[in-house]
């Protein structure tokens, strides 16, 4: 009896933490507040979602994997126009599962002008909700308004318009143009 009680109370315990353990992410809609991160970047520095909240919109595109042929097709498109983003006040970053050494080489390779974040536990991707059951991020792109809540998620991206896309979703959205004399 006593062991069909300890069974039975762990069977229970099992099902009770499961259900807590598991990530609540993927249901993700545009009006939501977009999840924080805080994810080291190919350009040395940390940066955290909540450090932009009531300063300036951000954009943050997932990819699945550094060096293959869809990924470095679209950080080269968001390399060769950053000068079209960076009209807007906009922070952008691609982002990846990749460990942060691979993706500070795929930028210096790619001439990225810009930052790519490294989510190597997989916990941003998972609460963003673009973990693919084969182990890396989709290829989708979050549009954060400057108070943290998603405007807009593109889940069919192309690599090779990815910038002029996003520059005309940013449009789109009516995301502030950046002061061009801001910094001088």
């Amino acid at each position: 009896m006593r062991a069909l009680l300890t069974v039975g109370l762990l069977a229970a315990l099992s099902v009770g933490l499961g259900a807590q353990a598991a990530p609540t992410a993927a249901g993700l809609k545009v009006g939501d507040p977009a999840p924080n991160f805080k994810l080291q970047a190919s350009d040395g520095k940390t940066y955290q979602l909540s450090d932009f909240k009531g300063k300036k919109a951000v954009v943050v595109a997932w990819f699945p994997k550094a060096f293959t042929q869809g990924c470095t097709i679209e950080c080269k498109s968001l390399a060769a126009n950053g000068s079209k983003i960076r009209e807007y006040d906009v922070a952008y970053f691609m982002a990846s599962v990749d460990p942060l050494d691979q993706n500070t080489k795929f930028a210096a390779e790619n001439k990225a002008d810009f930052p790519l974040l490294s989510d190597p536990t997989k916990e941003t991707a998972t609460a963003y909700g673009v973990m693919s059951p084969a182990g890396f991020a989709q290829r989708w792109t979050f549009y954060i308004d400057k108070e943290g809540k998603i405007s807009y998620i593109e889940k069919v991206v192309k690599p090779a318009s990815s910038a002029e896309d996003m520059v005309a979703k940013l449009g789109e959205l009516k995301v502030a143009k950046a002061d061009p004399h801001a910094g001088h």
